[in-house]
C-alpha cells in the first residue's frame, strides 16, 4: 500500500533525497563537524512526518489507508523513505555510497538501518562479502536505535522492530537472504526488544524460528538462549517504567521448558531486583513488581522467600519505618477498595430488585 501511495509524490521524495545526500556529503568533507552533521541528520530522519509534509507525500483520500499500515508506531520520515528507496532503488545508491564511506562514524550505522532496512531485505545483492557487511550494520544500527527508544521510553522505532520481526525473521525466505551469523546476530537482538514492543504474542512463532546457535549443547536451545538475553538485558535497564514494563511482559514466560543453569540465571536476577535501599537501589514498585514476576514464574518456595526477605528487612531498623508506613497504607487502601466495592455490589443489588 504504502509503495502505491508514494509513487505520485515521488518529486517531494527525490528532494528530501538530495538533502540527505547533500548533509552526508558535507559531513564527508568536513571531519571536525562530521559526527554533530550525522547525528542532525539521524534527528531528522527519525522525525515524525508533520501535517503539511504528510498532505504532500500521501493524497488525502489515502491517509486513512497509510495510517492503517503504521498502526505500529506513528509515521515518520524513515518510513516513508525506505519504502522509497525499494520503490526507487537506484535514488538510494548516492546516499548508500556515502555512508559506506562514513562507515565507522557515530550514527552512520543508526542512519542506514532506517533508510535500507527494507531496501536490505527486498533488493536483490549478489556480493556476499557486501550482503554480510549490510546485514552487520543493520543490526548495529537496529540495536541503537532501539536502546534510544528505551532510554527515552518511547516507540519511535516501534515500525522497524515489527519489520525486522514479521516481515523477516518469521518469513524463512526472506530471513535466508542474510548470512547465517547475521541471522543469529537478528533473532539475539530482537529477543532483547521483543517484550518492550509488546510482541509477547509473537513468541511462540518466533522461538520456532530461531537458528541453531553455535555451542547449543552449552547454552541450550532457542528458549534458553532468549531467556539469557531478556535476563542480561534487565540487569542494565537503569529506566524504571521501561523495567516495570519488562517485570510486568516477562511473566509470559510461565510454563516455558528451560534448563536449570537458565532457570537459575532468571531467578538470581529478578531476585535481584528485590533488596531495598538507595539511591542506586530499585525503587518500591520495581520491588514489587519484581516479587509478583518471581511468585508467578517460581511459585515454588514464595513462602520462603518472602520470609526470608522479611527477615532480612528485621535486620536493619532503618527501614522499618518506611516499610510500617507503607504497610499502613496499603491497609488503608486495601479497606477502602473494599468498601467501595461493597457499596457498589449493594447498589447495583438494589437497583435491580426495584427494577423487578
Amino acid at each position: 500500500m504504502i509503495q502505491a501511495v508514494i509513487s505520485g509524490s515521488s518529486a517531494y521524495l527525490r528532494a528530501l533525497t538530495q538533502e540527505i545526500e547533500k548533509k552526508l556529503q558535507r559531513a564527508l568533507a568536513s571531519a571536525p563537524q562530521r559526527r554533530n552533521l550525522l547525528q542532525e541528520l539521524f534527528a531528522d530522519i527519525a522525525l515524525e512526518v508533520d501535517d503539511r509534509a504528510r498532505d504532500i507525500i500521501f493524497r488525502r483520500e489515502d491517509v486513512s489507508s497509510v495510517a492503517e499500515d503504521y498502526t505500529e508506531g506513528p509515521i515518520c520520515f524513515y518510513n516513508v523513505l525506505a519504502d522509497y528507496f525499494v520503490c526507487m532503488p537506484q535514488n538510494g545508491k548516492p546516499i548508500l555510497d556515502l555512508i559506506v564511506q562514513l562507515w565507522s562514524q557515530s550514527f552512520a550505522s543508526n542512519i542506514f538501518t532506517l533508510l535500507f532496512h527494507k531496501w536490505l531485505f527486498e533488493v536483490q545483492l549478489e556480493n556476499p562479502e557486501t550482503l554480510l557487511r549490510y546485514s552487520s550494520a543493520l543490526v548495529q544500527g537496529a540495536t541503537n536505535v532501539f536502546w534510544i527508544d528505551i532510554q527515552s521510553n518511547t516507540r519511535r522505532f516501534q515500525s522497524l522492530f515489527w519489520y525486522l520481526l514479521e516481515d523477516v525473521a518469521l518469513v524463512p525466505e526472506r530471513l535466508k537472504k542474510i548470512p547465517l551469523q547475521a541471522q543469529r546476530d537478528l533473532f539475539l537482538l530482537l529477543s532483547r526488544f521483543i517484550f518492550f514492543y509488546n510482541a509477547a504474542e509473537k513468541l511462540e512463532s518466533f522461538l520456532k524460528q530461531f537458528p541453531d546457535m553455535p555451542n547449543a549443547f552449552l547454552i541450550g536451545g532457542p528458549a534458553d538462549v532468549f531467556v539469557t538475553e531478556i535476563a542480561d538485558l534487565l540487569l542494565k535497564l537503569k529506566v524504571e517504567p521501561a523495567l516495570l514494563h519488562y517485570l510486568s511482559q516477562i511473566k509470559v514466560l510461565q510454563g516455558l521448558e528451560l534448563r536449570m543453569t537458565t532457570s537459575t540465571r532468571l531467578k538470581t536476577c529478578l531476585y535481584s531486583f528485590t533488596s531495598p535501599g538507595g539511591p542506586t537501589y530499585p525503587t518500591r514498585a520495581v520491588r514489587h513488581a519484581a516479587w509478583d514476576a518471581l511468585d508467578v514464574l517460581f511459585p515454588v518456595g514464595r513462602y520462603l522467600r518472602h520470609l526470608i526477605s522479611l527477615f532480612f528487612r528485621l535486620l536493619y531498623p532503618c527501614y522499618w519505618p518506611s516499610s510500617c508506613w507503607n504497610f499502613i497504607v496499603s491497609c488503608v487502601q486495601g479497606i477502602f477498595y473494599s468498601l467501595l466495592r461493597l457499596i457498589f455490589s449493594s447498589w447495583d443489588k438494589l437497583n435491580k430488585e426495584n427494577q423487578e
